[in-house]
């Protein structure tokens, strides 16, 4: 909790200062892997704009626009970093070039709708662009559906916020459980995968 409250302190400060600059700042850090929760950013810069600080859809840019900034950090660090890592340590994780093959289908296939709904759901924004670059999935089509989720993502938080006022970090409380959740969830994905790649 002290944690928590260290990340909360100093993104509340940053914002308060820094306004629209500290808003791409945070989204685009929470777009990788980072403990910073747009949960607790766009709230708080919502709850800014019903008191007149900030306008509305110059905080919901700002926060999309971080979010694709983080995004195509995670992306090229999948791209360039990733792929080299899994084919040399690979092994270590149960990961071989046929897995990293696979990756690439899926993504061609799914890979749009994954990554837009992957910017809406807790811990998954985090991870999901790095496996977009591992596949190379396309740049134009990656960078287009990670803004359009994010956009979404940014205005439901940023207007929870307007609403909420003084009381924006109750959304910070409920969907710190969700997160618990979802994280609990892919460790028990893996755990199944590692598993079932044993049995075999």
């Amino acid at each position: 909790m002290v944690f928590v409250e260290l990340i909360s302190g100093a993104a509340i400060f940053l914002i308060s200062t820094t306004g629209y600059a500290g808003i791409f700042v945070l989204m685009a850090l929470e777009s990788m892997i980072t403990p910073v929760p747009s949960e607790l950013v766009m709230p708080f810069a919502g709850f800014l704009v019903s008191g007149g600080s900030l306008d509305f859809t110059l905080v919901v840019l700002a926060g999309a626009f971080g979010s694709l900034l983080g995004s195509l950090i995670s992306y090229f660090a999948g791209a360039f970093l990733g792929r080299a890592l899994i084919i040399k340590y690979g092994k270590f994780l149960l990961l071989d070039e046929k897995h990293l093959a696979a990756t690439e289908q899926w993504f061609a296939r799914h890979g749009s709708k994954a990554i837009f709904i992957g910017r809406l759901l807790p811990v998954v924004r985090h991870l999901i662009s790095m496996p977009a670059g591992f596949a190379r999935m396309n740049l134009v089509k990656f960078s287009a559906f990670t803004f359009a989720g994010a956009l979404l993502w940014c205005s439901i938080l940023a207007y929870a916020g307007v609403m909420l006022k003084q009381n924006w970090q109750l959304i910070l409380s409920y969907t710190w459980i969700i997160d618990i959740f979802v994280a609990a969830a892919i460790l028990i994905g893996a755990v199944f995968f590692y598993m079932r790649y044993i049995r075999k």
